[in-house]
């Protein structure tokens, strides 16, 4: 189920009889025809204990199901808004960034330390992106949240990219993530340049990169 782009800050998603689509709760701003709008007390897809590891790390962001025959627009805050489409392959997104994704796609929950292993949980404490991040797979549309709008950058083989923790938005392809850091003494005392840490993305795939350093 496609999503369309009315505008940079609202997407149209058209439900269809036994379709559904998942949405970040509160994020419906117009409808037409017969929807219905239900609370996912289980976070989507994502099961008993990919709630509760979120709830846990206080990262839980409430979904709703939306299913029924219409046309739905969603938007959130006055955010960026920009969609991907899976073709069988796997993203990676933090939870707050999601807005919307077609109930097609199967959605799980990463443990940091899976990706960069003690690395990765520092990661995530390091850019308050926290210890879980959320995997969708499948063929379909996700809408995903930004401020000032998301730019895609490609990743090739021997070739990775460096992205500032704040401007992350997301990955796909078989990428491997780490955090690297530059931190030295200029740092310690206050001197430095202000951009001691990055992730390091390699492997092959495209990263999703908004253009703001500020955190939703």
């Amino acid at each position: 189920m496609p999503f369309t782009k009315i505008n940079n800050k609202m997407v149209e998603a058209k439900i269809m009889p036994g379709q559904r689509v998942f949405s970040q709760r509160g994020s419906m701003l117009a409808y037409t025809g017969e929807v219905s709008f239900t609370p996912n007390v289980m976070g989507g897809q994502g099961g008993v204990m990919s709630m509760i590891g979120r709830r846990v790390a206080n990262e839980d962001t409430p979904l709703m199901t939306v299913e029924g025959q219409g046309s739905v627009m969603f938007g959130h805050g006055g955010h960026n808004i920009h969609v991907i489409e899976l073709t069988g392959d796997t993203l990676y997104v933090e939870a707050d960034r999601l807005l919307a994704f077609d109930g097609t796609l199967q959605q799980s929950t990463m443990f940091m330390g899976q990706q960069g292993g003690v690395m990765g949980m520092v990661r995530g404490q390091v850019t308050g992106q926290g210890l879980f991040t959320t995997k969708l797979d499948g063929q379909g549309s996700v809408a995903v949240m930004a401020h000032g709008g998301v730019f895609e950058l490609p990743i090739g083989p021997g070739q990775p990219v460096h992205v500032d923790p704040q401007a992350y938005v997301a990955h796909r392809g078989q990428v491997t993530n780490k955090l690297s850091t530059a931190l030295g003494w200029r740092d310690m005392v206050g001197r430095g340049s202000g951009e001691a840490f990055q992730l390091e993305l390699s492997g092959h795939g495209v990263v999703y990169v908004q253009a703001s350093e500020e955190k939703l």
